[in-house]
């Protein structure tokens, strides 16, 4: 992504949570803002999602106990910006936040992890599948089903990423299922034995993508903390995200849900711009179908000519086809 001029240099604080990922995530940050100029400190945190992990996240908050403690560190000054997976991040923001920035997407894709069985079909009887995800769980569910495997257990895996490869490793579960884009950017991808496609395990929305906060409502003496992040951002990653995230929000706005949202966009020269988005959400509680639901637009005018407001409305329409076969 070429880099543009930004407003004069400045001293500003991230703040992260301290595992491997998350620092990766921030260092790139940081990377990127100090060849604009800027000097770049690190406030590293442990948040509550960190701290509690015997317990499935859809029971104890969901994956927002991972950012408030950073949205502190921003409301008190100690920090001018916080780096998210943008999977964890709420889709209604709290007063006074705003998602600043959405960066260049990685690999958006769910992976199979295993030291032992390339894949589902390959699984021994009883064998354990770890996942930390609702919609992991279901969409897990499903293929099982189609397999005829009625043996295999899908059970809770928390932990960060090192953590739970740790749990893989020491026998605990035949195979674990993690986003792909977080073993990239740790140097780990030769641990991935399947990348599943989107038609066989639909991702989560924002999955790979990452998202910075800031304060919306800064002093007003204060830069523009917005104007210095706007070189970073993707302005394909955001719509995307926004049609999925958008999705999520009106299906009731947590990131908990067992929902998935993709949306991708299409461009052929001669041809209109298109951006497609594919959901389907499943029931945790029974063994019925997924539902499925997809829509798309086009723009002759290419990118420029999809605004996020038009990707917003697009998810809306794709979550009312859910709501009206079921979901909830």
């Amino acid at each position: 992504m070429p880099l543009t001029q930004t407003p004069a240099p400045r001293h500003l604080t991230i703040a992260t949570r301290e595992s491997r990922l998350a620092l990766w995530q921030a260092d790139h940050v940081k990377a990127l803002l100090e060849q604009h100029g800027h000097r770049v400190t690190l406030l590293g945190m442990t948040t509550q999602g960190d701290q509690i992990l015997d317990q499935p996240l859809s029971k104890i908050g969901g994956k927002g106990l991972f950012i408030k403690e950073l949205e502190v560190a921003l409301e008190e000054g100690r920090a001018d910006l916080a780096v998210h997976s943008l999977k964890d991040v709420p889709m209604d923001l709290p007063p006074g936040f705003a998602l600043a920035c959405v960066m260049a997407r990685e690999d958006p894709r769910d992976a199979w992890v295993s030291p032992n069985y390339p894949g589902l079909v390959d699984l021994p009887p009883g064998a354990v599948v770890g996942t930390s995800s609702l919609r992991r769980v279901v969409l897990l569910r499903d293929a099982l089903a189609k397999l005829g495997r009625s043996d295999v257990q899908i059970a809770p895996l928390r932990g960060n990423l090192d953590t739970r490869l740790r749990k893989l490793d020491e026998g605990h579960y035949a195979a674990i299922v993690l986003a792909a884009a977080g073993l990239i950017r740790l140097g780990l991808a030769a641990r991935i034995r399947h990348t599943f496609e989107p038609h066989e395990m639909l991702p989560a929305a924002g999955q790979g993508a990452l998202g910075i906060e800031i304060r919306a409502d800064r002093h007003p003496g204060m830069p523009d903390v917005a104007a210095l992040l706007a070189p970073l951002a993707h302005a394909e990653t955001w719509l995307c995200v926004a049609a999925e995230r958008a999705v999520s929000r009106a299906m009731g706005g947590s990131c908990s849900m067992p929902l998935a949202a993709h949306a991708k966009l299409l461009a052929a020269p001669g041809q209109p711009t298109q951006l497609q988005l594919q959901a389907c959400w499943g029931n945790p509680q029974d063994t019925a179908p997924l539902l499925h639901a997809a829509a798309s637009l086009q723009s002759p005018a290419g990118l420029a000519g999809i605004s996020r407001h038009q990707a917003e409305a697009l998810g809306q329409q794709v979550a009312a086809q859910l709501q009206a076969g079921g979901a909830h």
